[in-house]
């Protein structure tokens, strides 16, 4: 069966809020609350999921299962996912193909406990999946001193601002905008809105190209999702107002590395393929979107991001930023949740997270943060290493 000919229904979405590490539940209690949210949201009963994909970065093997037996033993396939930041959405595009491939009701999750500071590799005793990334970085950043994600994703930003004159104070707008629209968040960790100025003014942690704010902090928490066929949602009942229209996942080709880019080595290519492949299968164009949630794990990334997704040309973020397109009134309501960046990244979570905020728009439930007649909602979902999710949500017509 044409994937375009099956409608992918959103019956349900669950979220907790994300905590700081050591103030949370511990892992397999915080996914088995999102996923009891996530079925109770649907009016499903967890004896009636078919299939469930379970994501999460730093854990043991089965930890899926960990979480879902909380629920009950009903003998389903769960099957546990680790694709980096990607990782929840990749969770949900599983539980997508599945349905394309015949099932009627399954389950994504995510969640991570996760520990304080900067990301760093577990396993220490064999080759790193990021040697090409490092070698590339390297060469093109050096600063051997500075966290490797920082090295990444500043150095994409430090390029930004090389190659377009971008000012170190765009990243700044891009930070308050996030806290801004986090105030209206009651799931967002930090609530409290900061100006640019203050962005500027918080502590460097790469002088001249980034400060503390503009990276999000590490976070634990879980979300969940419910997809179910439209035949299954019309047989029970169902809300079938969120449909998935269209999604893809891709992972790097040659450019990534002999660009010699760092915004290209930071996924941007990844992202504008899945974009692209996203606008393509839904005959959607970026400028039919209404609202987005982006990958904002540090400030730079968001507005390279809106580059690669087609919301503004090669070096138009800048000025896409200046004029409040990224925001309430403008040309996409960007983040309405305050992003990573606001929220905290729990790695497994995020994508779910996403997907939670997006439904929540499209059926007009989001309180303060409501996008007013949002009727198509674009997701970007990250991972180094790498992979990338873009799934685009509409409401029936």
């Amino acid at each position: 069966m044409s994937q375009s000919n099956v409608a992918i229904v959103v019956a349900g979405v669950g979220m907790i809020p994300f905590r700081k590490p050591g103030d949370h539940p511990p892992y397999h209690a915080m996914g088995a609350e999102a996923a009891r949210l996530a079925l109770a949201d649907a009016g499903v009963d967890y004896r009636d999921v078919q299939q469930a994909y379970v994501g999460y970065v730093y854990g043991d093997s089965t930890c899926g299962q960990k979480a879902l037996y909380e629920l009950g033993l009903t003998g389903i396939p769960i099957v546990n996912v680790n694709n980096n930041c990607s990782t929840g959405s990749t969770a949900l595009w599983l539980a997508r193909q599945a349905i394309f491939a015949g099932a009627d009701c399954v389950l994504a999750l995510g969640f991570e406990q996760m520990r304080p500071g900067a990301l760093a590799s577990v396993y220490t005793d064999r080759p790193t999946p990021f040697d090409r990334f490092d070698a590339v970085t390297d060469e093109l950043v050096g600063e051997p001193q500075i966290p490797l994600a920082l090295r990444y994703f500043g150095g994409a930003g430090r390029e930004h601002m090389q190659r377009y004159g971008t000012p170190l104070s765009t990243f700044a707008e891009v930070r308050a905008k996030a806290s801004r629209h986090a105030e209206k968040n009651p799931l967002a960790l930090f609530r409290k809105p900061v100006t640019a100025e203050q962005v500027l003014a918080d502590a460097p942690i790469w002088p001249g190209v980034m400060t503390r704010l503009m990276a999000c902090p590490p976070t634990c928490g879980a979300a969940a999702a419910l997809l179910v066929s439209e035949d299954y949602a019309r047989r029970r009942g169902l809300d079938a107002r969120v449909r998935i229209l269209a999604q893809a996942l891709t992972t790097d080709e040659p450019g990534s590395f002999a660009d010699r880019s760092m915004i290209s080595l930071v996924g941007a290519d990844m992202t504008r393929a899945a974009a692209h492949a996203v606008y393509e299968q839904s005959g959607v164009a970026p400028a039919d979107i209404d609202v987005c949630e982006l990958h904002d794990c540090f400030a730079q990334n968001e507005l390279i991001s809106y580059e690669a997704l087609g919301f503004c040309a090669p070096g138009g973020a800048a000025q896409f930023v200046a004029d409040r397109d990224n925001t309430y009134g403008g040309a996409v309501v960007t983040n309405p949740s305050g992003g990573l960046l606001s929220k905290g990244h729990p790695l497994g979570a995020t994508g779910l997270a996403q997907c939670y905020e997006l439904t929540q728009q499209l059926r007009g439930n989001a309180d303060a943060r409501q996008v007013e007649g949002a009727r198509l909602a674009l997701q970007h979902n990250l991972g180094l290493g790498g992979a990338c999710v873009v799934t685009l949500y509409g409401t029936a017509a």
